[in-house]
C-alpha cells in the first residue's frame, strides 16, 4: 500500500511552510490587523506552532484509537479556552516557555514511544494548548474582526492535526514507526531551538 498523493502533498505542504515561516511574527501583535486570514496564518508562519501541533496529530496517529482523534479535538477545545485568557489579559506566565516545551514534551513523546493512559494523554495535550491558545488571544483584540480570526486559526490548527494525523498513520507500514519516532525527535529538537533562541 503507498502513501496518496493527497497525503505526500500535503506533508509537502508543511515541510515547506515550516521551512518558510518567519520565526519573528509569532507572538508580537505585528502584520495581524486582519481577521480570517490572518488568523489561519498566524499558526502556520510560528515554527513553534507547527511543531506541537503536528506533534500532538502525529503522537494521536501513533497511539491510535481513540487517541487519534480525541487529542486533536481537545487541542482546539482548550486552546480557545487559552485564547479566552489572552483576551482577557488574564496574566499567565512564561508563555513562550510552555510553547517550546510543547515542542520538546510531545515530540520526546513520539520519540520514546511512551503510551500514556488516554485521559493522562488529553491533559498533557490540554495545558499545552492554553500557552498556544493564550498567544493567539493576545492577538485577538488587535484583529479587525477578532471572530474571523479565531475561525483562522482553528481551522489551520486542525489542518496542522491533519498533517500530523496523515503522517503518523506510516505507523502501520514496514519501517513507519522509525519514520515516526524520528519526525518526533525532529520536533522536539525543534522546541529546544525554540526554547534557546536559536529558531
Amino acid at each position: 500500500m503507498t502513501l496518496h498523493p493527497k497525503v505526500i502533498f500535503s506533508i509537502f505542504i508543511a515541510v515547506s511552510t515550516a521551512m518558510l515561516a518567519d520565526p519573528s511574527f509569532a507572538h508580537t501583535g505585528e502584520g495581524y490587523s486582519g481577521g480570517l486570514v490572518s488568523g489561519f496564518t498566524h499558526p502556520i508562519l510560528g515554527w513553534d506552532h507547527v511543531a506541537a501541533m503536528v506533534a500532538v496529530g502525529l503522537w494521536g496517529a501513533f497511539l491510535g484509537a481513540p487517541a487519534i482523534w480525541v487529542l486533536p479535538v481537545v487541542f482546539p477545545l482548550v486552546m480557545a479556552l487559552g485564547a479566552v485568557i489572552g483576551i482577557l489579559g488574564i496574566p499567565v506566565p512564561a508563555i513562550e516557555t510552555g510553547i517550546a516545551m510543547s515542542a520538546i514534551v510531545l515530540g520526546l513523546m513520539i520519540v520514546f514511544a511512551v503510551k500514556l493512559p488516554l485521559w493522562l494523554s488529553a491533559l498533557l495535550v490540554g495545558v499545552f494548548a492554553i500557552f498556544h491558545g493564550y498567544a493567539h488571544g493576545t492577538e485577538l483584540p488587535v484583529a479587525s474582526n477578532a471572530f474571523a480570526f479565531a475561525i483562522g486559526f482553528v481551522v489551520a490548527t486542525g489542518l496542522l492535526h491533519l498533517i500530523g494525523i496523515a503522517f503518523g498513520l506510516l505507523v502501520k507500514r514496514p519501517g513507519g514507526r522509525i519514520a515516526i519516532r524520528g519526525a518526533g525527535g525532529l520536533i522536539s529538537l525543534a522546541g529546544v531551538a525554540f526554547l534557546t533562541g536559536v529558531a
